[in-house]
C-alpha cells in the first residue's frame, strides 16, 4: 500500500468524522483519532463510531432547551 492510499480518521470540534491522507497535514480545526488504514477501513470505523450525525453544538442546544444538565 502507498502513501498515497494510506488514510487516517480524524474529527472536529463539533464530533464530525471525515478521513484525511496520512501524508498530509491536518487542516485547522481537525485532529487524528488514531485509526488509519486503507479508505474503506477507515470508512468503516467511522460507520461504526459515528452513530449519531447532528453537530456536537446543535445536540447541545437541544439538551439544554430539554433541561437535560452534563448532556453531549
Amino acid at each position: 500500500m502507498s502513501a498515497e492510499d494510506q488514510y487516517q480518521v480524524v474529527v472536529n470540534d463539533e464530533e464530525q468524522y471525515s478521513i484525511w491522507f496520512c501524508d498530509r497535514e491536518l487542516p485547522a480545526g481537525w485532529r487524528a483519532v488514531g485509526v488509519s488504514g486503507h479508505k474503506d477501513e477507515c470508512l468503516a470505523h467511522i460507520r461504526e463510531v459515528w452513530t449519531d450525525i447532528t453537530p456536537l453544538s446543535v445536540r447541545r442546544r437541544l439538551a439544554a432547551a430539554r433541561g437535560e444538565a452534563g448532556t453531549a
